[in-house]
């Protein structure tokens, strides 16, 4: 699977909402996330558990920059999140884990996060799913909902929250 995406730090939750609801953004739900990272030779690999309900194992590649850039993704559910992740653990390691409360909103073929991020602040994160439609027509979607939700390029977050949370703990936290 194939995305748009972009994240920026947050510095007006109250604005976001505002210009959310203008764009006409539809609220989806709330859930509480949990990412484990695991040390990977290429790519992201993560456990997110859901709500402590759903679980699902994530392979990501996506370059590290600060402009919209296109990630490529597999997801695929697990039974047992207790089970699985030891099993990770022991086969690779932790490398960073990311508490986050996430309200999902869409917009077309856009989901729009609203992170809370355990130890990091807000941030909004664009993701377009690039299905039924061209890489063309996904980034001017992706344009359109930068452009309504004013992201400033100054606070766009090139990297994962896994790499801020390494960063934090090392004193390190990126200005961007």
């Amino acid at each position: 699977m194939k995305n748009l995406e972009l994240k920026s730090k947050c510095v007006n939750l109250e604005k976001l909402c505002l210009l959310m609801f203008e764009l006409g953004a539809e609220y989806q739900k709330t859930m509480h996330q949990i990412d484990t990272y695991f040390n990977a030779p290429k790519g992201r690999l993560k456990l997110r558990e859901i709500d402590g309900e759903i679980a699902q194992f994530v392979y990501y590649e996506r370059a590290d920059e600060s402009a919209p850039r296109y990630s490529n993704y597999s997801i695929v559910e697990i039974t047992d999140a207790s089970g699985f992740k030891q099993m990770m653990m022991n086969a690779l390691g932790v490398k960073a884990i990311v508490d986050k409360v996430r309200e999902l909103w869409m917009y077309g073929n856009t989901r729009i996060h609203v992170d809370d991020v355990n130890g990091l602040g807000h941030f909004v994160e664009l993701e377009t799913v690039i299905t039924n439609q061209t890489n063309t027509e996904a980034q001017a979607e992706h344009h359109l909902v930068k452009r309504a939700l004013e992201i400033d390029a100054a606070e766009i977050v090139p990297v994962s929250y896994s790499d801020l949370i390494l960063k934090s703990k090392d004193g390190q936290l990126p200005n961007n």
